[in-house]
């Protein structure tokens, strides 16, 4: 009988056209696939907690698969992926869970941050928007905290998508400094495609003064992405928590 398992990993989304296996282009899912099937030595299909877009970077990330026979626990899988797979992609665990236990569809939250450099940092250049106009960082987050009160977000979300709903409950929304970054936090028990760039792209909006409090109630209001401002860039944007039911992992 095949045994499920949650591979917990990290990756820098620079080089990758996102998480989604497509044809003509490297992705996440497809190095992890190839370094799963070539190490158990069967073929082997990976589920992913989301699907993230190309330039997107995650610091926690669950997916889960199946082999036809358990591995044993002397067999050090997580070792031997990190030994196979490339520099910019780390696994850092591998539990048995659940037959019904599922990646994607168990998650009961996931949480974002974007990372707004407010000074040239060669360091982060591949890792945080660099942005430097001066931002009303108050206003900012009295309009993140309006993010609470809705539960459609069909102003955030990318066009034409394949979802049923564009209804998500946000529990977290604001901006905290750190020191030379700004960095907004969001969590929900799921995302619309594009949905927190197309936020942070509009809550930037409101720190330039270019929309008021009020104006940005509207674009929620409207349902409409014609009046949500433009995307923030990709490679700001982190996917760094998941969580999941308790008793989700067998016990060893």
């Amino acid at each position: 009988m095949p045994q499920r398992y949650f591979l917990q990993l990290s990756y820098k989304g620079t080089r990758y056209h996102g998480w989604q296996v497509q044809p003509n282009a490297v992705s996440v899912q497809e190095v992890i696939e190839n370094a799963l099937s070539t190490i158990l030595r069967e073929n082997i299909q990976v589920v992913g907690a989301g699907r993230t877009d190309t330039g997107v970077h995650a610091s926690y990330f669950i997916l889960h698969f199946e082999v036809q026979k358990t591995i044993p626990e002397n067999f050090d899988l997580t070792y031997k992926l990190n030994s196979f797979l490339p520099e910019d992609i780390a696994v850092q665990q591998c539990r048995p869970v659940a037959d019904d236990a599922h990646a994607r569809f168990s998650a009961v939250s996931r949480t974002y941050h974007y990372f707004i450099s407010t000074v040239k940092d060669p360091f982060a250049a591949e890792t945080s928007y660099r942005y430097l106009l001066l931002l009303d960082v108050e206003k900012m987050n009295e309009a993140a905290k309006m993010l609470l009160d809705y539960d459609d977000f069909t102003s955030f979300s990318r066009l034409h998508t394949d979802v049923k709903t564009n209804n998500c409950k946000i529990f977290e929304a604001y901006w905290k400094t750190e020191e030379t970054q700004l960095v907004f936090v969001i969590k929900a028990d799921r995302f619309l495609r594009n949905m927190v760039r197309a936020i942070v792209g509009t809550l930037l909006e409101v720190g330039q003064g270019k929309l008021n409090l009020d104006e940005f109630r509207e674009v929620i209001d409207k349902k409409d992405r014609g009046v949500a401002g433009a995307s923030a860039p990709p490679h700001g944007l982190f996917l760094v928590d998941i969580e999941y039911p308790e008793g989700i992992y067998k016990k060893a």
